[in-house]
């Protein structure tokens, strides 16, 4: 079992990871697309700079979580295989598009507006079609009869708890992808920028919570299993509320480095730990199941000398990625030259 839990926290950080990261992706693109025509605000010239050398690395964690999750619970793979053919084939044809379109709004400038829309329009869709996965695992839309794996699309799409889910992650995905670049702006001294994504966090922020509540509604009655297990993590629920509460007050007060007021840089860290926080305990009240009720981390487990040797080349992996990340990640927000670029950048309206 203590093999089953290490391999499943890798898993479920795999998860996390590519889940903050894609939702800062997916919603930079739709902000591009939103404020393409209001150059004076360089919204969309802000949106692209922190998009351009980010969705490729993005990219990368979702490899790496496919590769996990058939490496570390293959019975689990196989399921979900099954059951996510159709919704996963979406995923990633939509995923294709909006890479192809990514990379030729960017050589092709007389297409630039219609393939920054396409880009924009296919980056908040992903993220309402990834996070269904997880009422997916919940068991009720699967038929395991017959030893056949089914999944039952027109109840899943008539279930209040999907779109629960759906609602939470679209509003999620522009919410934290708004502070990213309201602190952003701030690096680059685009003040009028940071005013426009300081206001769209700040509106936003509480449509997250309120679907975060609707969640929690709609598991209740659809999922009574899964909503007593994250009850009885109550005290994290609630510090998971206070890190969003410290998240918001950061947009409010005062700014320590000159400019307007707001603190962009404490509400990022303060809301990533609050989704952390939410994430580890939905994760726990999951367990042991991974798709409930047949498939458990035990049962879906991999042979454990095969987990000790996959575990040992993560770790290796991580040890020489992980670094080379943070080192990207610094001299992307802290490099002057790439934050600070010539006014030329920013597309013309038509």
């Amino acid at each position: 079992m203590a093999d089953a839990l290490l391999a499943i926290t890798v898993l479920w950080g795999f998860v996390f990871i590519y889940a903050v990261m894609a939702t800062m992706d997916f919603g930079a693109g739709f902000w591009s697309m939103i404020y393409f025509n209001r150059t004076k605000t360089k919204a969309t010239n802000i949106a692209n700079r922190y998009l351009s050398p980010t969705w490729e690395v993005t990219n990368t964690f979702i490899v790496a979580l496919v590769v996990a999750v058939y490496s570390l619970f293959p019975s689990a793979a196989y399921t979900l295989g099954t059951v996510l053919l159709i919704p996963g084939s979406m995923i990633l044809l939509l995923l294709a598009i909006r890479s192809a379109f990514l990379v030729f709004s960017n050589i092709a400038e007389e297409y630039r507006k219609p393939l920054t829309y396409i880009s924009g329009i296919t980056g908040i869709i992903i993220p309402g079609l990834l996070i269904a996965v997880l009422p997916i695992t919940h068991g009720n839309y699967i038929d395991f009869s017959d030893g056949r794996q089914t999944l039952d699309l027109v109840k899943l799409f008539t279930s209040a708890n999907t779109y629960a889910f759906i609602g939470f992650g679209i509003s999620s995905t522009l919410f934290l992808s708004s502070l990213l670049l309201a602190d952003y702006s701030k690096s680059a001294e685009e003040w009028e920028a940071y005013h426009v994504y300081r206001r769209d966090a700040i509106l936003l922020g509480p449509v997250s919570l309120i679907m975060a509540f609707v969640i929690m509604l709609t598991i209740r009655a659809e999922a009574p299993w899964l909503y007593e297990n994250m009850m009885g993590n109550f005290p994290l629920l609630i510090s998971s509320v206070v890190f969003f509460l410290i998240g918001g007050l950061g947009l409010f007060l005062p700014s320590i480095t000159g400019g307007p007021k707001g603190m962009p840089r404490l509400s990022v860290i303060a809301v990533t730990i609050q989704y952390l926080i939410a994430s580890l305990v939905y994760g726990r009240g999951h367990l042991p199941y991974i798709v409930y009720p047949e498939v458990t981390i035990e049962s879906a487990f991999t042979d454990p000398n095969s987990f000790r040797a996959i575990f040992a080349t993560y770790i290796a992996g991580f040890a020489i990625l992980f670094p080379g990340f943070f080192y990207f990640w610094s001299l992307f927000m802290n490099d002057k030259r790439y934050l600070q670029q010539q006014k030329s950048e920013e597309p013309k309206p038509e």
